[in-house]
């Protein structure tokens, strides 16, 4: 085995010449900080792996690179890599398509190195996957970029550019439900979610009640913990909780047991709370959202949650937030991965039985939702998302490089259910 791959290695170094004379014509280059993960561990490390100038020193013998990249064209593709010798010479091998291509890695200065040609039989996402053969030092190298031209690449070529952060967290997707005019002022929205077993990865956020000030869902945390998050802005504007005024600081007015309450920010701050609840997949859970204006040109919001298996309604917690008077505005759901190491992984969730009942307490279920995405996705860095009706429930998927995209900003409808929620509301917490 060693002979066979001594040839290969010799036969490889006599294609790639690496200078600048480059024989092929690569139409572009991805960049693996945006666009590989390593491979092998069951939960990947929260450090980031690429040094700030986007290069991977890759290490580890058993753990495999993969890089993503989507074509819309079949056809031959040229593959070759841009790298260079850490501490020593190695040997790796490039996996497409079924098709391995061994590499030696021996100079200390970055080379574009011609792999060799493939071919792509279907147009959609395609990984390459780099694998550890032989190293005489700790590393197999650095790398920086993976290097595509070809026929398959003509014209649109989609892979993650710059904003190597969000894009590795991968798209966001949301379904924007729509409120008929005759319901006017809604002051409570229904809803409900279930993630399919397999589906519940970690990094997730199933977030099930969003309005225009908060949102309000699931999350998958690490493997020993899963929250129930429930989060309202403040109106100042600002990523820093402490710039906030006094005046304009979220309130606390009550929690449920055990739950956590304190601020954020980040993406906007405000008031959290959170609940750590080993919810499981394969499960319906409801959740209900109370939006009601109060004195001084507040709003208060609260949310309660509900476990089927105990089978009443949990506060988790209300909060009051200034110069603010309104009802429930926005109606919505979203998905996201917030781990930029779960990127590569895929998740879904069916999101049911929506419900919004105005100030004079009638209720009108919630059918039909538009579909829309981030800036991530309208960009076109990502294009694994997808969202819509099946079997007479919405859903939505993200992450996971999977090659069926669902274009977003179009409208689904499912079809009424007719489950209205039976809900005693004095006896709410």
């Amino acid at each position: 085995m060693k002979k066979v791959f001594g040839v290969l290695f010799t036969l490889v170094i006599a294609l790639s010449s690496c200078t600048d004379n480059s024989s092929i014509d690569f139409a572009a280059s991805v960049p693996l900080a945006g666009n590989a993960w390593l491979n092998g561990d069951e939960v990947p490390a929260k450090r980031n792996r690429f040094s700030k100038e986007g290069v991977l020193n890759w290490a580890e013998q058993d753990k495999t690179v993969r890089i993503y990249f989507r074509t819309e064209h079949t056809g031959k593709i040229y593959l070759g890599l841009r790298a260079k010798a850490q501490d020593g010479p190695s040997k790796i091998k490039l996996s497409f398509k079924g098709k391995q291509q061994g590499i030696a890695i021996s100079d200390t200065s970055w080379q574009d190195i011609e792999v060799g040609v493939f071919k792509i039989e279907k147009p959609g996402y395609h990984t390459v996957e780099l694998i550890g053969f032989e190293k005489t030092g700790e590393s197999y190298g650095q790398f920086k970029d993976l290097l595509i031209g070809g026929e398959a690449t003509l014209d649109s070529v989609y892979y993650v550019k710059d904003s190597f952060y969000w894009g590795r967290r991968g798209p966001s997707v949301h379904l924007n439900y729509q409120v008929p005019e005759e319901a006017g002022d809604i002051e409570y929205f229904y809803n409900e979610i279930t993630v399919p077993e397999g589906e519940d990865v970690l990094g997730s956020y199933f977030m099930a009640n969003g309005f225009a000030q908060g949102y309000f869902g699931i999350q998958v945390n690490s493997s020993e913990e899963r929250r129930i998050l429930f989060s309202v802005w403040s109106p100042y504007k600002t990523d820093n909780p402490k710039e906030i005024p006094e005046d304009q600081r979220i309130t606390l007015l009550k929690k449920g047991d055990d739950v956590y309450t304190g601020k954020f920010g980040n993406e906007g701050s405000g008031g959290q709370s959170y609940l750590k609840y080993m919810w499981k997949a394969g499960q319906t859970y409801r959740f209900l959202l109370k939006a009601k204006p109060t004195v001084n040109n507040s709003t208060d919001y609260t949310a309660w949650f509900m476990d089927p298996v105990v089978n009443e309604w949990q506060l988790i917690a209300s909060f009051r937030r200034p110069k603010t008077s309104t009802y429930i505005k926005r109606p919505h759901s979203f998905l996201e991965n917030f781990m930029t190491q779960m990127g590569n992984q895929s998740r879904m969730a069916w999101y049911t039985n929506q419900w919004a009942c105005n100030t004079e307490g009638k209720w009108f279920e919630l059918t039909k939702a538009k579909f829309t995405a981030d800036a991530t996705a309208r960009k076109d860095a990502r294009l694994d998302y997808a969202g819509g009706v099946h079997d007479g429930q919405f859903f939505m998927k993200n992450c996971g490089f999977f090659s069926e995209r669902v274009p977003f900003d179009q409208y689904f409808e499912r079809e009424a259910q007719s489950k209205q929620p039976e809900i005693n509301f004095s006896q709410l917490k």
